[in-house]
């Protein structure tokens, strides 16, 4: 398998581009987190969002309902057929069940790229407001920009309070812009030291549905397209039917 991931990315990699990099549990990947990637990118005007399922995350001791193994086939379905978007394994499962740390990811991910990439970090506005609990929060947005989907209506207050102590969010100039009917707000991410990072919000892009409700869902069902409807792809919902996952 990770053979199969360098091979992946270093096929990506050989020119400069626009990257973002998109982790989750993906458990299962659902249509709230195509809508985002699709809306990031359109906006960012990216040439790949990399679909990261993680291994361990430090935050949710209980892990996932799914295997990894799983999980990654379920992306790869959710997916197919997406111009621009791929499965990456950069956050594949370390060795001795050793937790994924955000930021040594994204290390790796941009040592896969030439110096002159772009690289993003896209993540979700529940993901952002957990921020500052995360290992080594404070030099995450330094290591890819951050893509934000906010709630409607999110206040720069909140996602102030997000933050590791010591940075601080300030207006980036003529960075507000709206693409193909998607709203950008443009910002900028300063550290102690005045490093700045650019940091991009997507308001009112965030989804309601919920990964944890769709298992609930399918736990209950005879079938895994019964009740969801609307919130997964058609061929994650036959993938988790063949499987028997969630029940």
């Amino acid at each position: 398998m990770a053979g199969n991931s360098i091979e992946c990315i270093r096929e990506a990699s050989q020119s400069a581009c626009r990257v973002a990099f998109f982790g989750g549990s993906f458990d299962p990947p659902h249509l709230g987190h195509l809508a985002v990637a699709r809306a990031a990118r359109t906006a960012l005007s990216l040439d790949t969002v990399l679909f990261a399922p993680v291994g361990a995350q430090p935050l949710k001791l209980g892990g996932a309902s799914a295997s990894f193994e799983d999980r990654a086939v379920m992306t790869r379905r959710a997916i197919a057929g997406e111009t621009g978007f791929a499965l990456s394994y950069l956050d594949m499962p370390r060795e001795a069940g050793a937790p994924n740390y955000t930021i040594d990811t994204l290390h790796s991910f941009r040592a896969e790229y030439p110096p002159q990439s772009t690289l993003f970090c896209l993540m979700g506005a529940d993901s952002f407001l957990a921020l500052r609990s995360w290992h080594l929060a404070d030099e995450i947005p330094f290591a890819a920009s951050l893509i934000v989907a906010s709630r409607p209506g999110q206040s720069l207050q909140d996602l102030q309070a997000a933050l590791p102590a010591g940075l601080i969010i300030e207006p980036a100039t003529d960075q507000d812009t709206t693409v193909e009917g998607i709203e950008v707000r443009g910002f900028e991410i300063v550290n102690p030291a005045g490093l700045r990072s650019p940091f991009y919000l997507l308001p009112g892009l965030y989804v309601e549905i919920s990964a944890s409700e769709i298992r609930q869902r399918i736990e209950t069902q005879l079938q895994a397209k019964a009740g969801t409807e609307g919130l997964l792809p058609e061929s994650v919902a036959n993938y988790i039917r063949s499987r028997g996952l969630y029940r």
